[in-house]
């Protein structure tokens, strides 16, 4: 009986016990699922840091006016280049990556970045992934000769805090870092078009184009015109060395109908499109085609052997031509008229290019072109 007493008087204090003990546990689970959704909300906050990454809770990219972290990497040669080699000039670093497809569509502007860096823009510094043979191939393919480092990893980019790519900075004369990091094609166009880094305003001023190096914005919002030039716009001349060596200007054909054909030697539908130019050159004698071709002088002239080619065929270094024709496509074409103005919009494959053609050619010339599909 005793016993039942102790054990009836005991019996609430036990439940109040276990309750308290139930209640702990139940606050500090629940104080651990806060902790772990305040972490992740700082990690997408940060960007794309790793979770293990103890500065995941700080703002992606460095703070613009800091040093830029010096490094060294090898060329595609193996010989070893710092970021310091290149002090004295602006230059903008850009992370690449040849498995990136936002890296691939912006190849075109790649080559516009070391133009203007020419002209005292910015000079394209690029940071690559991968092997160097495929590196060396890729830029080689696209004729782009600007400076290409490669890093291991991401030895380099972790440095820089830049997670993805194609991500960059703007680095000054000195050396510093004038620029918050621009992520996406189109936001590295607008830091590569942005004013030179004296007239860059200081961290604590308003920044009105900061918002656009924010954001992996598709290549299409770009500002670099890709959509060819209206009928109706005088036809940028232009002086190019032919591939037998003689150099033509565009004005040199005035007076003339120009069918003006941008083509490259790796294009497949350029060479099927190719001999169908061929003929319209022997056979259309008021139309004067005129092809404007890319890369060394010795692949062009193998192509144009090899496809039997007698027409004129000029060869641009690299996009400058393009760039001025607002395309860099292969096959496009235009069709020109006797007073230097462009006919027509810019016509994009073998067939728009034939049916230019075929509406300069007599009726009964037209049948075969009408019948024929390169594509």
């Amino acid at each position: 009986m005793t016993t039942l007493l102790v054990f009836a008087i005991a019996l609430p204090w036990l439940l109040i016990v276990f309750g308290c003990w139930l209640g702990y546990q139940l606050v500090r689970q629940h104080g651990r699922i806060l902790l772990s959704l305040e972490a992740l909300e700082n990690g997408f906050r940060g960007g794309l840091a790793e979770p293990s990454d103890p500065a995941s809770n700080a703002l992606i990219g460095l703070p613009s006016r800091s040093i830029a972290p010096d490094f060294e990497l090898p060329d595609f040669s193996g010989g070893l280049h710092r970021l310091s080699d290149f002090r004295g000039r602006p230059v903008l670093l850009i992370f690449f990556n040849p498995a990136c497809s936002f890296c691939m569509s912006m190849m075109p502007e790649l080559k516009v970045f070391e133009l203007q860096g020419k002209n005292g823009k910015p000079m394209p510094l690029v940071i690559s992934t991968g092997e160097a043979e495929t590196n060396r191939q890729l830029f080689q393919t696209h004729g782009i000769g600007c400076p290409v480092l490669l890093q291991k990893d991401r030895e380099v980019a972790a440095q820089y805090q830049a997670h993805g790519t194609p991500v960059g900075y703007l680095i000054d004369e000195k050396g510093s870092v004038v620029s918050e990091l621009a992520m996406g094609a189109a936001a590295l166009v607008a830091l590569a078009a942005s004013p030179t880094p004296e007239a860059t305003p200081e961290p604590n001023h308003s920044r009105p184009a900061e918002s656009a190096a924010r954001g992996n914005k598709p290549i299409d919002k770009s500002r670099l015109n890709r959509s060819g030039l209206k009928a109706g716009t005088p036809a940028p001349n232009f002086r190019l060395p032919s591939v037998d060596g003689d150099e033509l200007a565009l004005e040199d054909f005035r007076g003339r109908r120009v069918l003006l054909v941008f083509t490259d030697p790796g294009c497949g539908p350029c060479q099927l499109l190719a001999p169908h130019l061929e003929r319209i050159h022997r056979e259309q004698k008021d139309l004067l085609v005129l092809m404007v071709s890319r890369q060394d002088p010795e692949t062009n002239r193998q192509k144009v052997a090899m496809l039997g080619l007698t027409l004129l065929v000029v060869l641009q270094r690299n996009w400058e031509v393009s760039l001025q024709y607002a395309t860099f496509a292969t096959p496009v074409g235009y069709l020109i008229d006797e007073r230097g103005v462009l006919g027509s919009d810019v016509a994009e494959g073998s067939d728009a290019i034939l049916a230019l053609a075929a509406s300069q050619s007599a009726p009964s010339g037209n049948a075969e072109l009408h019948t024929e599909r390169t594509l």
